[in-house]
């Protein structure tokens, strides 16, 4: 995801502002800001930008799905229905809430399968939280008709995939809250960052407070705030914010870049026969920072994982044998390994890992690779990227 290839003047303009000023932290210290407040700047921009009447700008995308959770009111024993294809952050925060993690199958949307989520609902469901991996989204007409029959809270992970649009609406605008990351690595990137975005007024109050050690944020004078309720801090810095407003800017002309680049290899690939691409749900619009296609079996999507790299193509991802983002290498979660106990809850809910297997989550990952699509290349250099490819992969298909 593009946010690290592409930093210029924009961003070291704003990030000048906030040293000049020497005003670092994103609350207080009124007068010497000289009028610059960068994280208040961002949150407006990204409220304007993906159609929402509130962002809270926090310190990670991880801490955003912990503060969204929590502004719903979920936590110890609460179960959260999620996806085995994502990031260990999905899992990670929340448990920090106490709640429990179900994980259920992906379909070829490599996103939540709606059958799975409405199978996996139980009385102690209290939301569905489906993660918009490698740039493209869940099928969130379904996932929203279950919540609304049952009663539960939608919650949009959007990291991968900001600037994607479902249905003629931003990621993240959709659900009852949406979280976004804006770290190194993500499509647009204040080095380290996230964001809640919400239209409930309620949901975003409890993000503020909840972010900034239960501050109410009334008045100009810090120490005299109240504390309506138990916070803890995950607040974004300054600077953190300045770098991200100018990438914000920057936004449609990277997922603009981004598509040209990925209609060039797609349109390569779509000539080799074995080769069927993820599916995108009727009124989706993708980033582009991923292309993600599937291959006959999983034998086949190893030997071409392996000649891509021989070949020098990097940013080739087959996430079945990856550390990090499916649920087959998550070890440390089924077994629960922390440095600290685990509530009973926690430890109750999460028993069903020990049995539970995920079929066809494995068929979808196992035949998956997803190839990232950068900022940086020519036109020319797209195409021998293709070619390469094609070659590659054709060369394991004899």
């Amino acid at each position: 995801m593009p946010g690290f290839e592409s930093f210029g003047d924009a961003e070291r303009k704003e990030v000048q502002d906030v040293l000049d000023s020497g005003v670092l932290m994103r609350y207080g210290f009124d007068g010497m800001r000289n009028g610059h407040w960068k994280a208040k700047e961002l949150e407006q921009a990204l409220q304007e930008k993906l159609g929402v009447k509130h962002a809270q700008l926090v310190s990670s995308g991880t801490a955003a799905v912990s503060i969204a959770l929590a502004s719903a009111g979920i936590g110890a024993g609460d179960e959260v229905i999620m996806p085995t294809f994502t990031f260990v952050a999905s899992f990670e925060a929340i448990m920090m809430l106490g709640a429990v993690p179900v994980l259920v199958d992906i379909d070829d949307t490599l996103t939540l399968d709606p059958k799975a989520v409405e199978a996996a609902v139980t009385p102690k469901t209290k939301a569905i939280m489906p993660v918009h991996m490698c740039g493209s989204m869940a099928n969130l007409s379904a996932l929203k008709t279950i919540c609304d029959t049952r009663n539960l809270i939608l919650i949009e992970d959007s990291s991968q995939a900001t600037g994607a649009t479902y249905q003629g609406k931003p990621l993240g605008s959709i659900g009852d809250l949406g979280c976004l990351s804006l770290d190194f690595v993500k499509i647009i990137t204040c080095g380290e960052g996230g964001a809640v975005l919400t239209n409930n007024e309620k949901y975003a109050l409890h993000a503020d407070h909840f972010s900034d050690h239960g501050h109410d944020h009334k008045g100009n004078d810090r120490g005299a705030e109240t504390h309506p309720f138990l916070g803890y801090n995950f607040r974004i810095s300054e600077l953190n914010a300045a770098v991200g407003l100018a990438q914000l800017r920057r936004l449609d002309d990277f997922v603009s870049i981004q598509k040209k680049n990925y209609n060039i290899i797609r349109e390569m690939l779509s000539q080799v026969p074995e080769i069927t691409f993820r599916s995108v749900p009727e009124g989706g619009e993708e980033s582009y920072s991923f292309l993600s296609f599937f291959l006959p079996d999983l034998e086949i999507a190893r030997k071409a994982s392996a000649a891509l790299k021989e070949a020098g193509v990097d940013g080739c991802f087959h996430y079945y044998d990856n550390n990090w983002h499916f649920i087959r290498k998550w070890e440390h979660l089924r077994d629960l390994k922390t440095l600290y106990p685990i509530s009973s809850e926690v430890k109750e809910g999460l028993k069903y890992l020990k049995t539970k297997t995920f079929e066809q989550s494995d068929n979808y990952i196992g035949r998956n690779i997803s190839c990232l699509i950068k900022l940086s290349w020519t036109e020319d250099e797209v195409k021998q990227r293709a070619e390469s490819m094609v070659k590659a992969i054709t060369s394991v298909l004899k």
